[in-house]
């Protein structure tokens, strides 16, 4: 009898403790209220570039492209737009605007997430952006030049590259007339020299870290006259000249009728320069051409009536990855434009508009 009772006693501690576990794994249950978390599945990506069509498949160059990202039991999304941003949504349907001109192609990163388990995918994407304007000088109001935009330099003969003129801020020099930039040389007695003429610069007004410059103008006419439309580096001040960097997107002298050169200064290469580029202009002095850099990180590719005839394989040991600004002047004689012609009286370099699109 004793031992039956033992035997009756231990199963009901057992069927107890059964009930114990039990109710242990209900109370756990209903405390968190959680369920296995289920990981996203069918990730489904659109990417629609805005106004593409037969003439422009890569789109109509505002950059804009309408995304929709879904998934199954996705509670989020993140996207790596391919150009160093990244977006977070908890919806996905948003709109984004690539700002890089020209056409590039980004490859995306997307994933969908519902607590700590994801799915992920890539697609590639090619976008046109346009180019815009970002400054522009179109000389189109008679008188002095822009003083918004210009700064006159005024200097004696001798200042820089034993340059024979007097740089003056006198109308008979340069003026605007005509929707055109005239800046004249004059062979005349002038303050220390033979020679006056006109120099501008936007330093302070206006600087730029890459683009697109576009300028249309006429050269003038005459040995010894050496034009150019060119830019420094803003730092010039403070780092000096090679060292600040120079571009020289037009630059000729009438000794050498109808060549365009674009050179490009730096320490190590610079005076006479290896890294430059040649185009013959036929009536460069007769006709108005247009003169192209377009300037970006990685080359600096200079154009005429858009041939390409140059590039420049910029990197970042190279100082032409800041802010430059623009020069535009007439220079007589000096190391390059040489001895001036005894007949020379006056000639004129004439710019009819000068561009920046970013």
């Amino acid at each position: 009898m004793k031992n039956n009772n033992y035997r009756f006693s231990r199963s009901l501690f057992f069927i107890a403790l059964a009930n114990f576990f039990m109710l242990l794994s209900c109370s756990g249950s209903n405390n968190d209220g959680s369920e296995a978390v289920i990981t996203p599945s069918n990730l489904a990506i659109s990417a629609t570039v805005v106004g593409v069509n037969a003439q422009n498949p890569n789109g109509n160059g505002t950059g804009t492209v309408n995304f929709s990202l879904s998934a199954t039991n996705a509670t989020s999304y993140k996207i790596l737009l391919g150009n160093g941003e990244t977006k977070e949504l908890t919806s996905g349907d948003f709109t984004y605007t690539y700002t890089t001109s020209g056409t590039n192609t980004y490859v995306l990163y997307v994933s969908a997430y519902n607590s700590g388990h994801f799915i992920s995918s890539k697609l590639s994407l090619t976008v046109f952006v346009g180019s815009s304007l970002v400054w522009s000088d179109e000389f189109n109001t008679d008188g002095a030049p822009d003083a918004s935009k210009w700064n006159f330099q005024v200097w004696d003969p001798g200042y820089v590259n034993d340059e024979l003129q007097s740089y003056t801020n006198r109308s008979e020099n340069t003026i605007v007339e005509g929707g055109v930039l005239k800046i004249k040389a004059i062979r005349e007695q002038y303050g220390k020299g033979d020679f006056t003429s006109g120099r501008l610069e936007s330093n302070g007004k206006f600087d730029f870290t890459y683009g697109k410059i576009i300028i249309r103008a006429k050269l003038p006419t005459g040995v010894g006259t050496w034009p150019a439309v060119w830019m420094l580096g803003s730092n010039i001040g403070s780092v000096g000249w090679p060292a600040c960097g120079e571009v020289d997107i037009l630059e000729s002298v009438g000794k050498e009728l109808n060549v365009n050169h674009s050179s490009l200064h730096s320490p190590g290469r610079s005076g006479n320069t290896p890294d430059t580029g040649i185009i013959k202009v036929p009536n460069s002095n007769t006709e108005f051409h247009v003169y192209t850099a377009d300037w970006t990180a990685t080359s600096i590719k200079f154009y005429v009536d858009d041939i390409l005839y140059y590039t420049f394989a910029n990197s970042d040991k190279f100082p032409f990855n800041k802010n430059f600004y623009l020069i535009v002047n007439l220079a007589m004689g000096g190391v390059w434009g040489g001895p001036v012609d005894p007949n020379f009286t006056s000639s004129t370099f004439e710019i009819d508009y000068i561009r920046v699109y970013n």
